[in-house]
């Protein structure tokens, strides 16, 4: 099986400044044309260190794509460590530095001299066009090894990718076929799932079955490789079956769907409805049920009541209810959800009131204690979790666990 090694370049990578999506998003698509990567390095702006990664890189992989260090000011060194990794020199090519002079008398701008450095390229290596940008790719192959290198900028890193790199990959990846299938879990924890999964997720098991977690979604990732892609398929479709069957209902979804693009597809078939009335998610619900497109099919109305007199003048909340059982509490969670399903004429409402902290908890209601409560034609149904970790994490949960109280409703 032929692998992949990523090489990150650039000290912005370093120091925290920017985010590296490029290598997460090479990883990815390198996977889906069966060439997994087996290792992955992060290197400053030097070029004695990006030679290094190099040489590490390409003795872990038969293919290395390095990120960054195209640019034309004089920290982007990738190019001329390209070079010296080659044991070659830098070649002028006229026809780059007319494409990039193109580049800009298109915009009516000005080249700079600096700009002319993209325009060379290591001797004896190819370079690859880039339709959105100045900076050209480069593609050599080392004693048998594939050594490419692409922008950091990842919307021409991504396009470059694809239009250039990608058709000679799939040559390179040959017969091995790789199919991967991702289920979305929410309810439970990781360790759980482990528990639930056992020996199905023991490592050197065909497909092998990863798990990932993230604001409280699981996702379970079955790579299945085999010598062809309906062989590879077919393994994975079983083992989705086998973990579905043991899971249940703790699977809500498959690929990148989110609870919000679930729910909303299930109340829109089912011709539903959907009010929100929130206190500490300060609109979080609201906002993942409106982030998909059409969200207007189902989402009818949305309240942030944030303050006792806005529970009660917007939601018709009883003061008397709030003096005697406290903001956050059963009964107001649950009078919120009520008064929102009355004002919105919806089929659901959904209630939500807590403390997301840090601070405004105490012993008998401590940060992270929330009160979530669907109200329906059938029923009013109340629950309440304490969640963990910082603000931001726990009006996220909250929004989330209130999205699969939905889901299941809605699956009942």
């Amino acid at each position: 099986m032929k692998r992949a090694s990523i090489v990150s370049i650039g000290n912005e990578l370093l120091s925290g400044q920017t985010v590296d999506t490029n290598a997460a998003y090479l990883s990815e698509n390198m996977l889906t044309i069966g060439i997994p990567v087996v290792s992955s390095y992060t290197v400053g702006d030097d070029t004695d260190s990006i030679i290094r990664s190099f040489n590490l890189a390409s003795s872990d992989a038969d293919l290395v794509l390095a990120t960054g260090g195209l640019g034309p000011t004089d920290d982007n060194l990738t190019r001329q460590a390209f070079a010296n990794f080659l044991g070659t020199e830098l070649q002028l090519q006229k026809e780059l530095l007319q494409k990039i002079q193109d580049f800009f008398d298109s915009r009516n701008r000005r080249m700079s001299a600096k700009n002319k450095i993209q325009a060379y390229i290591p001797a004896g290596a190819k370079a690859l066009a880039n339709n959105l940008g100045t900076a050209p790719g480069i593609m050599a192959d080392v004693e048998g090894k594939l050594l490419i290198a692409l922008p950091g900028v990842p919307s021409e890193m991504r396009k470059m990718f694809e239009e250039s790199v990608l058709p000679e990959l799939h040559g390179l990846a040959g017969r091995q076929a790789i199919v991967i299938r991702k289920l979305r879990c929410f309810g439970t924890g990781e360790s759980n799932i482990a528990e639930l999964l056992g020996p199905l997720m023991e490592r050197g098991r065909k497909p092998l079955i990863n798990c990932t977690a993230k604001h409280g979604v699981i996702t379970l990732h079955i790579i299945a490789t085999a010598k062809d892609k309906t062989q590879a398929q077919q393994m994975a479709e079983k083992d989705e079956d086998l973990l579905r069957n043991i899971l249940g209902e703790l699977v809500y979804g498959t690929g990148d769907q989110t609870l919000g693009e679930v729910v909303g597809e299930e109340l829109a078939q089912q011709k539903k409805t959907i009010s929100v009335a929130e206190s500490c998610t300060g609109g979080y619900l609201a906002k993942l049920l409106t982030d998909i497109p059409g969200a207007s099919r189902y989402f009818t109305h949305g309240w942030i009541t944030y303050s006792n007199s806005a529970k009660t003048s917007e939601l018709g909340v009883p003061p008397d209810l709030i003096e005697e059982y406290g903001a956050v509490s059963y009964r107001i969670a649950q009078a919120m959800a009520q008064g929102a399903k009355k004002r919105a004429a919806a089929t659901f409402a959904i209630g939500i009131t807590g403390i997301a902290g840090p601070t405004g908890g105490s012993e008998r209601k401590p940060a992270g204690l929330v009160y979530i409560s669907i109200d329906s034609d059938n029923r009013c149904e109340t629950k309440r979790f304490v969640f963990s970790g910082g603000r931001d994490t726990i009006r996220l949960r909250a929004a989330q666990t209130a999205l699969n109280m939905l889901r299941l409703k809605l699956w009942d």
